[in-house]
């Protein structure tokens, strides 16, 4: 009888017990047996699909539901098996045995179908919350371009200077991605061919050291919201829009969604994913800050070079850390910190803190990702993580940041799509 309610559960009421209950277990268990078995086959033959239907939040609503009845049923069958049992006749070993082993067979199974269940209703909330825009992205020239922004860190600041921007180009058959760095105090950005901010910038954001590119998203959000009326409909603000149209023409490509990462936020996400390794090139501050001769003070502690196991805090701090370095160190320190943090998206990792990286996404992230396009990214991510990331940085000496090539730079970035070369 234990054995059966662990493997089909209501198998033993239906032999030998209230046989309505028995069917309704039965009922239950081979539907959830369907499911599993349907998941299975999906997600080995049209693993498209099988992300497509795992990342609809209706249906992962309908799952959390269903296990969480399911797991009900189970604690109910096996308390049930264990009044079959009888084991007041049961000799006193065999009745401590049969007890425990009973009561381990329903901790287990209940707890392992109500986190199933668990997970899902997570999976429903995180899913409907951050991508709330409907529809699908069409492939530029074969490729997705998201624009990738790293907010300032204070929380009253959120996204007004983004001082890490990259572009993460992903090859729309085979995965490949290459991620563009773009350096904040770029200068002279034009903004792509029918940009409303031509009708401010005609010649680009050209006017001295104020027009960095970091600077376009705090002075379209100050100074010129109204060019973009729609934005907050479409999941996205001007200053957003603004960064997207002068990166398209820096980049020379079309960008089809973006990304805003919270720093400050971003340390829960390492965390949840239970700290990253780094290999440490030069020893780094946390905490503090820099006098006038660049020296650091009130220093908490240092990350000594070799390689570092960090949480979150400390990883904030290695990628934003001034001292001794320059912006262009400090983007590259920052591609490490996203390889890492690849690195540890594997699918057990995920599945096993996947409430606390889902919790830690909805404060982290900004995005005007259509739900839609979930599944896709999600199948293209797989391929990515067995080619890794491809990387181009725009900083010097490839480029003068002052006076821009952007005639070049569009080269060097159609030539990092097909070069085998371009560092991983």
């Amino acid at each position: 009888m234990v054995a059966l309610t662990l493997l089909i559960p209501g198998s033993a009421q239906a032999l030998a017990g209230n046989r309505r209950l028995g069917r309704i277990g039965l009922v239950a268990t081979f539907s959830y047996w369907a499911l599993l078995l349907a998941a299975g086959i999906l997600a080995l033959v049209k693993r498209d699909w099988f992300f497509l239907l795992a990342t609809i939040p209706a249906i992962d609503l309908f799952l959390a539901a269903f296990l969480v009845v399911y797991a009900t049923l189970f604690a109910v069958l096996t308390l049930d098996t264990l009044r079959l049992l009888r084991l007041v006749r049961l000799p006193e070993r065999a009745r401590i045995i049969m007890l425990v082993a009973t009561l381990a067979v329903g901790v287990l199974g209940t707890s392992t179908i109500g986190y199933a269940g668990s997970l899902a209703g997570v999976s429903s909330n995180f899913l409907g919350s951050l991508f709330s825009q409907q529809g699908f992205t069409a492939p530029e020239n074969g490729r997705y371009n998201i624009l990738l922004m790293g907010g300032d860190a204070a929380r009253s600041r959120f996204g007004l200077r983004p001082d890490s921007m990259s572009v993460i180009s992903i090859d729309a058959a085979t995965g490949q991605i290459v991620n563009i760095g773009i350096p904040r105090n770029l200068q002279k950005a034009p903004f792509s061919a029918g940009s409303p901010m031509l009708k401010v910038y005609p010649n680009g954001y050209n006017c001295g050291v104020v027009c960095l590119v970091n600077a376009i998203y705090k002075d379209t959000t100050d100074n010129h919201s109204e060019l973009y009326p729609e934005a907050e409909k479409q999941g996205s603000t001007p200053g957003v829009e603004a960064t997207k149209d002068a990166v398209e023409g820096i980049t020379g490509l079309k960008i089809q969604s973006y990304v805003l990462v919270d720093m400050a936020g971003f340390k829960r996400l390492i965390d949840a994913l239970g700290g990253i390794d780094i290999n440490v090139a030069n020893r780094l501050p946390v905490g503090g800050q820099e006098d006038a001769n660049g020296m650091p003070i009130n220093v908490e502690s240092w990350i000594e070079p070799g390689l570092q196991h960090m949480d979150g805090r400390t990883a904030l701090w290695y990628a934003r850390a001034r001292h001794g370095s320059s912006d262009y160190d400090r983007m590259q320190r920052q591609r490490a910190v996203e390889d890492a943090m690849l690195a540890q998206m594997d699918p057990a990792n995920v599945l096993s803190r996947f409430k606390e990286i889902a919790t830690a996404g909805r404060q982290l992230l900004k995005t005007d990702i259509p739900s839609g396009m979930v599944s896709t990214y999600l199948d293209l991510a797989i391929k990515a993580k067995k080619e890794g990331i491809h990387k181009l940085e725009l900083i010097p000496p490839t480029i003068d940041v002052v006076n821009p090539n952007f005639t070049a730079i569009h080269e060097m970035v159609q030539k990092a799509f097909s070069d085998t070369s371009v560092t991983k």
